[in-house]
């Protein structure tokens, strides 16, 4: 009895252990961020985290408790190969867990969570386009020396502890040590408390990374693969007739009877070039007081029209395009484009144009099945899609497909081919100012890395636009451009509202207006303000505003994993979803706009 008590405890033990002992690798791996917390740092961390390893190792006793008792029970020992391969498994699983957080949060900024299986499952290949051979090389490195470590602790520990023949006390010996295997239920209820484990336990400190040391990657990627579709029970913030309510009033204005707008557009049915731009942010445009890197889109922005306090959705690519496309705003805890039944009830800009007469083309260089990328564009109306696998092999030397340069070289010969007047809904997605940002350009003023990268795409759409500009239909021609999502430059911007601070241009001959408008604005507004400027009805954009349109509030919602934020004329709200506190001093009504957008947003994903 004693020794089976001693295995289950040992395992809790020893699994407790090795997910504390994670927290310092973690910070000692980004040293540059966490340096400065010291000694006192790393021990606050791995004490504020020590409940949800605990939940976890919880989770992971049950296996080795179960298999004890059946042991006791039965008279035969099936431990042996049984629990060395379960000790195994655990040991690649939390290896595994440990190096994918390692390696992503540098590039996101935020613990693991299903996101990755997502791209993975809808292409490997594409999922493993942002890491470098390096890491890759040492990623698989280190998960082999972690396996071993964690099976060799496991196995030496716990699974040295033998357990005696008990035949005369069998049934009590099984008893107890069912008792004590119930008692697992504390750790992983998180305690005996009203509330249960969630991630808002590990947040301790004001200081975000910190927080991020504190929770367990494990925990995280559990949580969110069981938290992805109960989307009506999610952020629940008030009663829904209130939610509601408070929602439509933050779309409504004062209307200013005085106001005059000049139109936006020399014609109602222009053609229409979406650029949409990999990464992109408003820190590489002097304009915007930015560094000079972009410069060609920084000329197309001063003698355009630039929206100047204009905010990305949300933070990848699969959360951005609905919210670009469909109006739809990006999700803190899942994506959209997942649930290919319920993307496909979204409004588009494509289908609108689409029947209005317009040619509805996308193109893209990369893999257009990863994140369910081809079905979202089908449903969406679009009917030529150009993809990696419509260059020819040698040209898909980057990481993910054909370089842009190809890509805008493709669209060009597409659109001088075109001879009749038909007008055009043409979608460019620009992907080489991506991590790795490998990309095939030399200019020497531009350092290798994010920075040569984001200034060749910018020389390719500069090639674009002064191409189209000599083309005859120039006159007829708007072009609009945004990013896909929040800046990746330069790295690690701590605020909120600096990482999703992206520009929006609009250019081209059949521009009317020109200079620069403050009103702040997202990424879903663009639905509603370019259809309202061609006269075409956009009432099914629920979450998009015409900034042009008089008595329409102008605000800017977007989020991100563990946060959401808001931009009004008035103030900024930032809140943080695990912890409830906000940044600053936002005015109550303020708060409560944000979390009924929110709320509203995830009402409507329940009901796609």
């Amino acid at each position: 009895m004693k020794k089976g008590i001693l295995k289950i405890v040992l395992t809790f033990f020893v699994l407790t252990i090795i997910m504390m002992l994670q927290k310092p690798v973690f910070m000692l791996f980004y040293n540059s961020i966490y340096s400065a917390f010291g000694v006192g740092g790393i021990f606050s961390v791995m004490m504020h985290g020590m409940a949800m390893d605990m939940t976890v190792a919880g989770y992971l006793t049950v296996v080795p408790a179960l298999l004890t008792i059946i042991t006791v029970l039965t008279g035969f020992d099936i431990r042996g190969k049984w629990m060395r391969g379960y000790y195994l498994l655990v040991a690649l699983l939390l290896a595994s867990i440990q190096i994918l957080d390692l390696i992503l949060y540098g590039y996101w900024g935020f613990k693991l969570d299903t996101t990755p299986l997502f791209y993975f499952a809808t292409s490997p290949s594409a999922a493993f386009a942002s890491a470098t051979v390096m890491e890759m090389v040492c990623g698989t490195i280190g998960l082999i020396l972690l396996v071993s470590v964690y099976y060799a602790a496991l196995r030496y520990t716990a699974g040295r502890v033998v357990l005696e023949r008990a035949d005369r006390r069998r049934v009590v010996t099984a008893v107890v040590l069912i008792l004590v295997t119930g008692l697992l239920f504390i750790p992983i209820r998180g305690g005996v408390t009203v509330s249960t484990m969630n991630l808002s336990r590990a947040y301790f400190s004001s200081v975000t990374v910190l927080n991020h040391a504190a929770v367990n990657p494990a925990f995280s990627l559990l949580y969110s693969a069981t938290h992805q579709t109960d989307f009506g029970k999610q952020y629940r913030f008030f009663e829904n007739d209130k939610a509601e309510n408070l929602f439509e009033l933050s779309l409504t204005a004062e209307v200013d009877t005085g106001q005059v707008n000049a139109p936006l557009l020399t014609t109602d049915r222009p053609d229409i070039y979406l650029i949409i731009l990999e990464s992109f942010s408003s820190h590489l445009l002097p304009v915007q007081g930015g560094e000079p890197i972009a410069v060609k889109l920084d000329s197309i922005a001063r003698q355009g029209l630039l929206f100047t306090n204009f905010y990305a959705s949300s933070f990848r690519t699969d959360r951005a395009l609905p919210a670009i496309l469909s109006a739809f705003p990006g999700q803190p805890s899942t994506s959209v484009m997942k649930f290919v039944e319920k993307a496909e009830h979204l409004p588009s800009i494509a289908s609108t144009l689409g029947e209005q007469g317009y040619k509805l083309s996308y193109y893209y260089g990369g893999d257009v099945n990863f994140t369910n990328m081809l079905a979202y564009l089908v449903n969406s109306g679009f009917t030529d899609i150009i993809r990696d696998t419509d260059f020819p092999l040698a040209q898909r030397t980057g990481k993910w497909g054909a370089h842009d340069h190809l890509v805008f070289e493709r669209a060009l010969t597409d659109i001088s081919a075109q001879t009749d007047t038909t007008p055009r809904f043409t979608v460019i997605q620009t992907s080489s100012s991506h991590e790795p940002f490998k990309v095939p350009y030399d200019n020497p003023r531009f350092p290798e890395g994010p920075v040569r990268a984001f200034a060749y795409t910018d020389s390719c759409v500069g090639a674009f636009v002064d191409s189209l500009s000599r083309a005859p239909r120039w006159d007829n021609t708007l072009i609009v451009m945004v990013p896909d999502h929040y800046g990746a430059y330069p790295r690690n911007i701590q605020a909120m509202q600096g990482r999703h601070h992206v520009p929006l241009i609009l250019a081209g001959g059949a521009l009317a207006r020109h200079g620069e408008i403050g009103s702040p604005m997202s990424q879903t507004d663009i639905a509603a303000t370019l259809l309202g400027a061609m006269n075409i009805d956009h009432s099914r954009f629920r979450f998009s505003k015409d900034i042009f349109s008089p008595g329409v509030a102008h605000s800017a919602f977007y989020s991100e994993p563990d946060y959401v934020g808001m931009v009004t004329p008035n103030d900024t709200v930032e809140l943080n979803l695990n912890t409830g506190e906000t940044v600053g001093n936002s005015p109550a009504e303020s708060v409560e706009m944000a979390k009924a957008w929110l709320q509203t947003v995830y009402t409507e994903l329940s009901r796609l």
